[in-house]
């Protein structure tokens, strides 16, 4: 389970995906087993969440890190770049962003 805490203790990273009701579900279905099978196995994951607004034309990915340089090194594995070839495919754009918090409520 994601904790936010203020000042937190690990990286923030939140990624927002562009995608259309049509292939919501497919674009879903490949994040999910990308943590499923990957992403939670890597060095330095503590947790994510994914979100789908409404309209199905947005996913929206939280997740911690231990550290910046583990969420990098993820990123930069081999698995991770083919699976995100994939992802890009079948979305208009996907941005990951880091963050720190600034406050919470």
């Amino acid at each position: 389970m994601p904790t936010i805490t203020h000042p937190a203790k690990c990286q923030t990273v939140l990624t927002t995906f562009e995608t259309t009701p049509g292939t919501c579900q497919d674009l879903l279905d490949l994040l999910t087993d990308a943590y499923e099978v990957f992403i939670s196995k890597q060095p330095g994951f503590i947790s994510a969440g994914l979100h789908v607004n409404d309209a199905q034309t947005r996913i929206a990915n939280y997740s911690q890190w231990e550290k910046r340089e583990d969420y990098q090194a993820m990123l930069r594995s081999d698995v991770m770049r083919e699976r995100n070839r994939v992802i890009n495919g079948m979305c208009r754009s996907f941005e990951p962003v880091m963050y720190d918090v600034a406050a919470v409520f």
